[in-house]
């Protein structure tokens, strides 16, 4: 077996998945700037939210989860994985499409089903407009994500990751020209949605015909294969619509405060950077990779790819999640405190960035667990636990919120990534010392969270002499840089001092591809 170089799977994944994220502030700093939090921000989110929303249910998720795992085999055994992609490729088509012209249909009560406050005002006719204009947006990006799912399986990352880059890259430019010919904000964005996906989509099926994958749709049909695809995505589609819950849950919740959908978005995207840097990294390598091993039976090399990712999500999770929890309003003030972003949404944004903190090492934990099980072709199990995590949720999020508001959802939504850690780690124990972290794992995490807390006291200290400097036109994006800068030195440092890393482990394993990394 030709192994997937893990660590560089990680960083090629990372590398783009940053360059994504920081468009995605740009993005969201102009969103901010023009619209605030006002009621086309909100509408916008909420008609934005619908595709992805559904794309995560069954692209990125279901369809995924079951379709990665049959086609890394296939791809390893040498069994025709090009015709299963493409018969896949022909049944996804037909379901999206069939779901699209339903939803555009439905439009008013979906946008009624994820935020019912806007039911007495603008919002809900502005979300209708904008949720039609960008629904079609599924088909593109889901049809993107099973072909990125096979250059992934294939060892072939960066395509795949540098696609999102296009979104950000689409949605900057339609603010720009928006406001250079004078065309309102509101509906560039949302025509700039289906035009990112189109862009998206034609990226990945290059790269994929570039690596010798000819991926066209073949006709539908209940083949074996998509009998055996169809029975494992069930239970994963269900896990989905439990995931999708927990989010109309907190929406729903949000919506009832006026302002409260843009300040959870806002701090949704900051907590999302180093969750989608590391998390999709992770998930986007570990899968294919922890299957092609179960197939080849390398118990050994599944371990040490298992472990080596736990260690690479904390040394990437634990120290930005201190950050988050202690810096919450200098970084919320520089990223989006001007133009219609006052002072006050930046407090509200700042409480909920760092609740949201608290809970980043266990959204990412999820993504080095939940492989496990996958990769075994088992979705059940992580869907039942979905079903209790989602109950976590839903009593927290609403029977908090006549007390604290619309942090009740952000509460809810930590407090359930951690309850789902614990099921899936507690649930993994019975499959052998593939599922169990090395002596290395162990012996590093404690020397992590020792580096974290030295950061953390560090970037306090200076957050508390220096207010001032956060907030003063001209400087406050230097003091923030300066802050980053400070911040990485004391948490690197401080880990490579301790023992916590060793960076010619990394190097080791990139250039060696060492026990698969």
């Amino acid at each position: 077996m030709k192994p997937i170089r893990l660590v560089r799977g990680f960083l090629t994944v990372g590398g783009w998945t940053m360059a994504s994220r920081v468009l995605g502030f740009a993005r969201d700093m102009m969103i901010a700037a023009y619209l605030g939090a006002g009621p086309v921000a909100e509408a916008f989110l909420i008609a934005f939210s619908l595709p992805n929303l559904f794309r995560r249910f069954f692209a990125e998720g279901a369809f995924n989860t079951a379709f990665i795992p049959i086609f890394s085999k296939k791809l390893e055994g040498g069994e025709n994985a090009q015709g299963f992609a493409r018969e896949a490729m022909g049944g996804l088509i037909t379901v999206l499409i069939a779901l699209s012209v339903v939803a555009i249909a439905l439009m008013p009560w979906l946008v009624l089903a994820m935020a019912s406050g806007f039911a007495a005002d603008e919002r809900f006719a502005l979300a209708t407009q904008y949720g039609r204009i960008a629904f079609p947006y599924i088909l593109f990006i889901s049809l993107g994500a099973l072909l990125s799912g096979v250059l992934n399986a294939a060892g072939h990352f960066a395509a795949a990751a540098a696609a999102p880059v296009l979104l950000n890259v689409t949605f900057v430019a339609a603010m720009i020209l928006a406001d250079h010919f004078g065309w309102p904000i509101g509906p560039a964005l949302a025509w700039a949605v289906p035009i990112a996906g189109v862009a998206q989509l034609t990226l990945v099926w290059i790269a994929a015909w570039r690596a010798g994958f000819k991926i066209v749709p073949a006709r539908p049909r209940l083949s074996p294969d998509m009998k055996r695809l169809i029975r494992i995505a069930i239970p994963a589609m269900l896990a989905g619509g439990v995931v999708q819950i927990n989010l109309l849950v907190g929406r729903q919740v949000a919506s009832q405060f006026d302002g409260a959908i843009a300040w959870l978005n806002y701090a949704d995207r900051l907590y999302q950077l180093p969750l989608g840097v590391v998390g999709i990294a992770i998930g986007v390598v570990l899968l294919p990779d922890l299957s092609r091993r179960l197939r080849a039976g390398d118990v050994a090399g599944g371990r040490y790819s298992f472990s080596r990712a736990g260690e690479f999500a904390l040394l990437l999770t634990i120290g930005p999640a201190i950050a988050l929890l202690v810096a919450a309003l200098p970084i919320v003030s520089v990223l989006f405190e001007r133009g219609r972003f006052s002072h006050a949404d930046s407090v509200a944004t700042a409480w909920a960035v760092a609740i949201y903190g608290l809970g980043l090492p266990a959204f990412v934990l999820q993504k080095v667990l939940q492989p496990l099980y996958f990769s075994r072709e088992n979705t059940r199990t992580p869907f039942n636990y979905a079903l209790v995590a989602m109950g976590v949720n839903v009593v927290i999020a609403v029977g908090l919120a006549p007390f604290i508001g619309y942090l009740s959802a952000a509460v809810g939504t930590t407090l359930a990534g951690w309850a789902m850690v614990a099921q899936l780690w507690l649930g993994a124990r019975s499959m052998g010392e593939a599922a169990r972290f090395d002596a290395r794992f162990l012996r590093r995490v404690p020397r992590i969270i020792v580096s974290a807390a030295v950061m953390g006291a560090l970037v306090w200290a200076i957050c508390w002499a220096f207010p001032a400097a956060f907030t003063a036109p001209g400087l406050r994006g230097l003091a923030m840089l300066g802050l980053v800068i400070v911040g990485m030195i004391a948490y690197f440092g401080t880990a490579i001092a301790i023992g916590a890393v060793h960076f010619a482990d990394f190097r080791a394993a990139m250039r060696r591809g060492k026990g698969g990394a």
